[in-house]
């Protein structure tokens, strides 16, 4: 791929993670939640928005572990990729938890920017994956459970 291309594609792929597109982005869904709202979980579903939240931070740095270290372990699933129901987080723990999704998207996105990675190539110490199908990975996933806590806080009655 000719380099304007792939910085063009580069640039796409940045703007899918981390501006959401046609999507809400998932700063933007956590924004100006009150505290006492991050574990309740509405009546039908499965987990609070801070499990959600939880849940995009792992699979994250799961996804950019695999993509950048052959030492890469894998984490069981379901049961690595979700935390327990808790009664309350924390200032402390939200803002660390946030602040490392945004760190791990960051490092991801210098992987898929480093010109020296071909975004098609197989990793090598994986199943014929590559960069580009682990971005739109963490595009897809991120958005998909981005809704979720907008749904949730709709439910919960604190959305815009």
């Amino acid at each position: 791929m000719e380099t304007s291309q792939q910085s063009s594609l580069m640039k796409e792929l940045e703007d899918l993670i981390t501006k959401g597109n046609a999507h809400v982005t998932f700063e933007d869904a956590v924004a100006g939640l009150p505290p006492a709202m991050r574990t309740m979980v509405p009546e039908n579903l499965p987990y609070s928005i801070w499990q959600l939240v939880e849940h995009v931070r792992i699979a994250q740095k799961d996804i950019l572990e695999f993509s950048s270290s052959e030492d890469y372990e894998a984490l069981d699933w379901p049961d690595d990729y979700w935390t327990p129901a808790v009664e309350n987080v924390s200032d402390s723990a939200w803002e660390q938890s946030l602040a490392e999704i945004r760190s791990d998207r960051n490092r991801f996105l210098e992987l898929v920017k480093n010109e020296k990675h071909d975004l098609y190539a197989a990793i090598p110490w994986g199943n014929g994956q590559n960069l580009l199908r682990e971005a739109m990975l963490i595009a897809d996933h991120n958005a998909y459970h981005t809704a979720e806590i907008v749904v949730i806080r709709r439910l919960l009655k604190c959305w815009k």
